[in-house]
């Protein structure tokens, strides 16, 4: 077409495509929703396919995303708000932040909003967490950049690179890879990232930038809960964790038992992603409900209550389904996969490249997963040997880069931190691209042994 090779107006195709969905998102303000179903009919009609097979397409890759991740998400939600109401995760927090001492304090939110954060989206733990450090700001008289940059750095190298987080979860059933190892290496390379993010940037920023919180703001939000109203800190701990160490023990038995071996049979059933988060959930109903003298009635609003903000964010993956299935059907996937093994580009640096370039653009680091992850799927096929657990590691790091005003998240950190948009720059967008970045290099160490 036009003097084109069909290869060369496929790629062409993808690009004008995804340049429009950014146009969509960003320019015309329209919902992702939307804007990636027309996305996905007009790469599906531009690259010749059939209109029975757009729509069968569009179906395929919406219901393959929705079938498992969306029971995760709203299963993931339930132990969410249930762990937020009856005070877990001030506890957690709390008990750290006594452990740690206060001249160590931003090392204690640091490792609160990482172990809080594990279970949760990335808002629900910011407005869980927000509290305590201006509670810890109050009490210490510690700059509340110092102590909150820890915190976003911690909840946002988990929401980046660790499952059941949705991004993760997205990447693991694109690239078909195994939820346990990716777990594993995620917490590897989350940790030792989130700690230079966070504590260290955060203190060097800190210097620069103490921030000024509003007065409205912290004498609404500097207020605790009484002690003996929270969880324990090793029931709520066992109860958060439940759901990793039993994923975690499926891959364990998976390598170290033979198939066909009971014990394995089990854990392959108790260790799935929807079993585990499942068996949290009951567990917390228990040790964050009746024991914390919750009411069934009241349980029952508070799961009720938890589902529906995730309803927008349900729908936004679906689609992003749809169109990373679009990408496979058109054949613009295996073009790029293609082009890929003739530059000789390393897999898990055009899997964050991708992401990070669309993220950079659209503001979602949802859509920066799901549609990078699609892009780069070809490549898993394509060049043997590629670590597919390490591919979803680098699309999340890549979706983390460079937040900036075409991101809610930028607009909820500066309002909270009373910042100008200079500020929120320096500290919130520079804390997760030093996320971004030093999340890759890890993820590149860590591939010359795993």
């Amino acid at each position: 077409m036009l003097g084109m090779s069909h290869n060369t107006f496929l790629l062409l195709d993808a690009v004008v495509t995804i340049i429009g969905l950014i146009v969509l998102i960003t320019r015309f303000k329209l919902h992702p929703f939307i804007a990636l179903i027309i996305a996905s009919a007009f790469l599906g009609l531009t690259a010749g396919m059939p209109a029975n097979l757009i729509i069968k397409s569009f179906q395929d890759g919406f219901g393959g995303v929705l079938g498992f991740v969306g029971i995760i998400l709203a299963l993931g939600t339930m132990l969410g708000k249930m762990m937020a109401d009856s005070g877990g995760a001030d506890q957690i927090a709390r008990t750290l932040i006594r452990a740690f001492g206060k001249e160590r304090v931003q090392w204690a939110m640091m490792f609160a909003a990482f172990l809080v954060g594990i279970p949760l989206f990335f808002e629900i733990g910011f407005v869980l967490l927000i509290p305590l450090v201006f509670i810890v700001a109050r009490r210490t008289g510690v700059s509340i950049i110092k102590i909150g940059i820890p915190l976003l750095a911690g909840l946002s190298a988990v929401h980046g690179l660790v499952p059941p987080h949705p991004g993760p979860l997205l990447a693991i059933g694109v690239f078909g890879a195994d939820i346990g190892k990716t777990i594993l290496y995620g917490l590897i390379v989350a940790l030792p990232t989130a700690i230079i993010a966070g504590p260290i940037y955060g203190t060097f920023i800190a210097k620069y930038i103490p921030g000024n919180p509003s007065q409205e703001l912290m004498d609404q939000l500097a207020s605790e809960p009484e002690s003996s109203s929270l969880p324990s800190f090793s029931i709520t701990l066992i109860t958060v964790l439940l759901p990793v160490f039993l994923m975690l023990l499926k891959t364990f038995a998976d390598v170290a038992l033979p198939d066909g071996n009971f014990f394995r049979s089990w854990m392959d059933m108790i260790g799935h992603p929807i079993s585990a988060l499942l068996l949290a959930l009951l567990l917390a109903l228990y040790t964050f409900g009746a024991r914390q003298g919750i009411d069934s009635k009241r349980i029952l609003k508070l799961l009720d209550a938890s589902l529906a903000p995730t309803a927008a964010i349900i729908l936004i993956i679906g689609a992003g389904g749809g169109f990373k299935q679009m990408l496979v059907a058109s054949g613009v996937g295996d073009v790029i996969g293609h082009m890929a093994v003739n530059a000789q580009i390393s897999p898990i640096l055009l899997a964050w490249l991708v992401a990070a370039v669309i993220r950079v653009a659209t503001g979602s680091a949802t859509v920066a997963t799901i549609t990078g992850a699609g892009i780069v799927l070809p490549v898993v096929d394509l060049i043997p040997g590629v670590n597919r657990e390490l591919l979803v590691l680098a699309t999340g790091a890549g979706s983390l880069i460079l937040s900036h005003v075409n991101d809610a998240g930028f607009w909820l950190v500066k309002q909270y931190f009373n910042m100008t948009v200079a500020e929120t720059f320096k500290t919130w967008t520079a804390m997760e691209t030093i996320l971004s970045i030093v999340a890759l290099v890890f993820i590149l160490l860590l591939s010359l042994v795993v």
